[in-house]
């Protein structure tokens, strides 16, 4: 027989595991680095200049970041604020380095979402993040999965739950219901309605007081910031549901949208949100708050079983939300949801199976323009960065064969590529809603 304490036990085991391969991870303090990218990658991969162009803008003006050169001379490696202090001050052609943005703006918000565990979830959103903060954009992450995969490959780990979305959601709900009651108090009949009250628990917890920037935390890329989650965050779910008895006319769905509402618009430019393996509260958060979704899919047909299982179960719970009779406050996105975009992404793809050929002209049938033309392959390089929580783009090269390397970020960044593009078509229509 075996109880919760058998269960603690085997996480205390397992913990211990995690501390070593932290240890073989990461730096010897435990904390994630960032590795300095070679003149190579900063000028074909990363500036998309010609080399023998970029060193002539550096010897000309000795002003411009030069780099950590190798004992040898033969190369020079750059920091990413290095980088990024090169896009903002060279000029090629009289024309900016730096990435598109609309004006007066605020962030795009992409949710990666499928209730099928393994569709890539946490890959897809760790190396959006990543070829979005190389491509000179400021980038939020929220990890919404209680598994906390894209925090922990973000180099975070002893987070609490109160800096969590969960914490997001309670903070919401005493402010909701603060503002509700106020709203009764000041109603014109001069009578006053009846008052919500959240228990003491509830109210005694102190995240109400928390400001907007507590839940945001730093990651070892200087233009990566992320909402973390945690293993104690799976409770969530059940917090929830007793958070909307109490208060039944609290729009829950929208805690997060409200959240990201009050911080600043140029704070960040793109804002990727990693969705849960389900239906719930976290996960109707953050299709919510979302101008973009993105659906990760393996190439199978449970995969596609799965997918088209859960975009009928999310289009059920929209129109559910559709009826709230709550309403939603001025400041958050309209009822019923509208999404500027929605894509479907393979991933795990491998071109030479003839499975995965098939099923991909499946989807293509099914969702047409919908599907996204350039697949994510699974390559060994993949597998070997998952296997290390790190993106190809925190992979030095040296550690395999640069063709290897380089197949790996090539399928990562057309992916990418077409993610930016659709992102921004979607950030254009943004003026409208706002």
């Amino acid at each position: 027989m075996f109880t919760h304490a058998d269960l603690a036990q085997l996480q205390a085991q397992s913990l211990k595991m995690q501390g070593w391969i932290r240890r073989q991870t990461y730096s010897p303090e435990l904390e994630k680095t960032l590795r300095r990218f070679s003149s190579w990658e900063v000028a074909e991969l990363i500036l998309n200049v010609n080399q023998s162009t970029l060193r002539g803008r550096l010897a000309n003006d000795p002003t411009l970041p030069q780099g950590m050169v190798e004992e040898d001379g033969r190369q020079r490696w750059y920091t990413l604020e290095e980088i990024n202090e090169l896009r903002r001050r060279v000029k090629l052609n009289r024309k900016s380095l730096m990435p598109y943005r609309p004006q007066g703006k605020r962030a795009v918000r992409a949710a990666i979402a499928n209730f099928k565990g393994g569709a890539g979830k946490s890959t897809v959103a760790l190396h959006f993040a990543h070829a979005a903060a190389l491509d000179g954009y400021r980038v939020l992450c929220v990890d919404f999965d209680p598994q906390a995969t894209l925090s922990h490959s973000m180099g975070l780990s002893d987070i609490t739950e109160d800096f969590t979305v969960w914490g997001i959601m309670a903070r919401d709900l005493v402010h909701e219901t603060e503002r509700m009651n106020s709203a009764a108090r000041g109603a014109e009949s001069g009578a006053s309605l009846p008052q919500r009250k959240l228990p003491a628990a509830i109210t005694e917890m102190g995240i109400a007081d928390l400001r907007a920037g507590d839940f945001i935390k730093p990651t070892s890329w200087p233009t990566i910031d992320i909402v973390p989650s945690c293993a104690n965050a799976a409770f969530v779910e059940f917090a929830s549901a007793q958070y909307r008895h109490v208060n039944p006319e609290w729009s829950f769905f929208a805690a997060v949208s409200r959240y990201l509402d009050t911080l600043p618009d140029d704070a960040y430019d793109l804002i990727i949100f990693d969705c849960p393996p389900a239906i719930g509260y976290q996960s109707m958060n953050a299709v919510f708050a979302a101008d973009v979704l993105y659906i990760p899919s393996g190439p199978g047909y449970w995969e596609y079983d799965s997918t088209t299982s859960f975009i009928g179960q999310l289009s059920e719970a929209l129109e559910d939300l559709a009826r709230f009779s709550g309403g939603v406050p001025a400041g958050t996105l309209n009822l019923p949801k509208a999404f500027q975009d929605i894509r479907f992404l393979l991933t795990r793809y491998e071109p030479n199976n003839e499975l995965h050929r098939a099923m991909r002209s499946a989807f293509e049938k099914v969702f047409g323009d919908r599907l996204a033309e350039n697949a994510i392959e699974m390559t060994r390089a993949v597998e070997q960065s998952g296997r290390f929580l790190s993106s190809i783009y925190e992979t030095d090269y040296r550690d395999m064969t640069r063709e290897t390397w380089r197949r790996a970020r090539a399928s990562f960044d057309g992916a990418y590529e077409e993610f930016r593009t659709n992102l921004c078509a979607a950030w254009d229509q943004l003026e409208a809603d706002r």
